[in-house]
């Protein structure tokens, strides 16, 4: 994407188009997902509680409402802290990218504004994480802080309403690596018409 970065790195960018062997970014996203949907998950869990209660009594499972609150709150501050460093990658990383422009994906878009959509989604996601991690600090220590029950419905609804967006976003990233080859090895092997099974062992 920019060339002239592209250039002063040369011979230091290995066959997936980066100065170092595995991608930073789609690992780094996957950390931020789990952290998030387990922020989301266990603040549901606490928040049904008291219609668990008997099931967790019937299979003997020691378990206090404010355990899985603990558990949701520490996972939404991790989560907003790793995506700072999630979309820092991913802005390198597609600094460094060289799509093909005869290609579209199966949403019609060429690899450009594929990147670009993904990279404004980025940035949005983190600010609508950040949010949350915000949101929710505000409900454990101050709004909510003498309640059973430390999240609002609202909350909940707000991060399942994120899922969605981290879906289509998602698809997004899926679609640059799978569709456009993007930081793949041996896509980029393919199209400078070297053979990927003899260097990639």
């Amino acid at each position: 994407m920019n060339q002239e970065i592209i250039e002063q790195l040369g011979s230091q960018l290995g066959a997936n188009g980066l100065p170092y062997s595995v991608p930073i970014h789609p690992n780094l996203v996957h950390l931020t997902l789990g952290l998030f949907i387990a922020a989301i998950a266990f603040d549901i869990v606490g928040f049904l509680f008291p219609l668990e209660k008997p099931v967790f009594k019937f299979f003997a499972i020691p378990a206090t409402r404010s355990n899985f609150f603990d558990v949701g709150w520490y996972n939404m501050l991790a989560s907003a802290i790793i995506t700072f460093f999630t979309v820092g990658a991913g802005f390198y990383e597609i600094m460094l990218a060289t799509a093909p422009t005869d290609v579209k994906s199966v949403w019609g878009l060429e690899a450009m504004e594929t990147m670009l959509w993904h990279g404004v989604g980025g940035v949005l996601l983190l600010m609508l994480i950040v949010l949350m991690a915000v949101w929710r600090g505000f409900q454990r220590f101050i709004w909510r802080k003498d309640r059973s029950q430390q999240v609002q419905l609202s909350y909940l609804f707000a991060g399942l309403a994120i899922f969605a967006i981290m879906f289509v976003h998602g698809t997004l990233g899926a679609q640059l690596a799978a569709e456009f080859g993007v930081h793949i090895s041996a896509d980029s092997l393919l199209r400078l018409g070297e053979n990927p099974n003899l260097l990639l062992r």
